[in-house]
């Protein structure tokens, strides 16, 4: 089954671009230039991958985030947003907010193709992914699930992915340079993409809960994840 995008920008030529790349790879895109029918638009296809430019008509990028991540129906929805070059301080909002990834304008489209494919790979060979159970917590890959004491909780997909990078080195440390070369698929870290990292590990240990604990933080090396108690 094709995967499904929204691009959601209100320039037309960024639109038509990134349309045309991406269903050259077989994606069935939607479009939008404005907030409030982005949000209707992504109601109704539930699409897999969001393509969000911040500065919008009407609701906002940020306003979107937040509100398709409270919704059950859209919260695992994958969200790159595109952000104007300077606009640090919205990406960490934007992440903050739930937002997977960001790239920053202008933008090479190859990296754009390279960086949504890098997202909707968690889905390659679900069939065979292996199910992980520590203390209270359980993890389906298959199923894209995540327990807590037996509970559902509501992951984004790098969140989701960073959990499992983490539970699959099984107690090594894992730099941040790694963690985005598996879950984010790009190497090379400039210092806002580090913090990408930083500003992904606080949601989940908020996430997960009296489970937090086994994300330890390993100051000046990275992160690993305790497999004990």
């Amino acid at each position: 089954m094709a995967h499904k995008a929204l691009i959601v920008d209100d320039e037309k030529s960024i639109v038509d671009l990134v349309r045309y790349h991406l269903e050259k790879e077989g994606i069935q895109c939607w479009e939008a230039s404005e907030g409030n029918a982005a949000l209707q638009l992504a109601r109704m296809h539930k699409p897999d991958l969001l393509i969000l430019d911040l500065m919008l008509p009407g609701v906002d990028g940020l306003e979107i985030c937040r509100l398709l991540r409270r919704d059950p129906g859209t919260a695992s929805v994958a969200i790159i947003m595109l952000t104007a070059k300077g606009e640090e301080v919205d990406r960490i909002v934007g992440l903050e907010m739930g937002a997977d990834d960001y790239i920053v304008k202008p933008f090479s489209l190859r990296e754009l193709v390279a960086r949504v494919k890098a997202v909707l790979r968690r889905g390659k060979d679900s069939e065979t992914a292996a199910i992980r159970s520590i203390g209270t917590l359980e993890v389906d890959e298959g199923k894209h699930q995540v327990r807590l004491n037996g509970h559902p909780i509501e992951l984004t997909v790098k969140e989701f992915d960073l959990l499992c990078a983490l539970m699959k080195a099984k107690g090594r440390v894992l730099n941040r340079e790694q963690i985005l070369e598996t879950v984010w698929g790009y190497a090379n870290a400039v210092d806002i993409e580090s913090r990408t990292v930083d500003v992904h590990i606080r949601r989940l240990r908020e996430k997960l809960g009296k489970e937090c604990h086994r994300i330890v933080t390993v100051k000046g090396i990275g992160y690993r994840f305790e497999i004990e108690g």
